[in-house]
């Protein structure tokens, strides 16, 4: 029997392969987060728009999960503490031939500097 966690739903899929709010504005990520309560794909917080933690305000939802290939930490927005967790339903990141920062076609040749300029703000 497998433990549950509160803020985990294994059985529930991600929302697609890519940010959900970036791909509705036409923006672009770093790296990708899942929401491992409901699916919720979500830039990092050293993108330009930290739509995973703005998820995890807006709902409550207090877990992520990376979305990258080769990486499967969690990360409990309440104690701020990373931690191995329970295998959620495939896929498992975004497919390996997405770029990072991506998607490709809308990141700008000087993606580094604008990454850097938001962060100084």
């Amino acid at each position: 029997m497998t433990k549950q966690i509160d803020g985990i739903d294994p059985s529930v899929p991600p929302s697609g392969t890519g940010c959900v709010e970036c791909e509705q504005d036409g923006g672009w990520w770093l790296h990708l987060r899942r929401c491992a309560q409901c699916g919720h794909i979500g830039c990092c917080d050293d993108s330009l728009s930290k739509h995973a933690t703005k998820h995890a305000k807006e709902t409550g939802h207090p877990i992520i999960q990376s979305f990258e290939p080769g990486e499967d930490w969690f990360y409990d927005y309440r104690t701020g503490d990373g931690f191995d967790g329970p295998q959620l339903a495939p896929p498992h990141s975004h497919p390996a031939t997405q770029t990072t920062p991506g998607p490709e076609e809308r990141v700008p040749p000087n993606w580094q500097r604008v990454l850097l300029r938001a962060q100084n703000r």
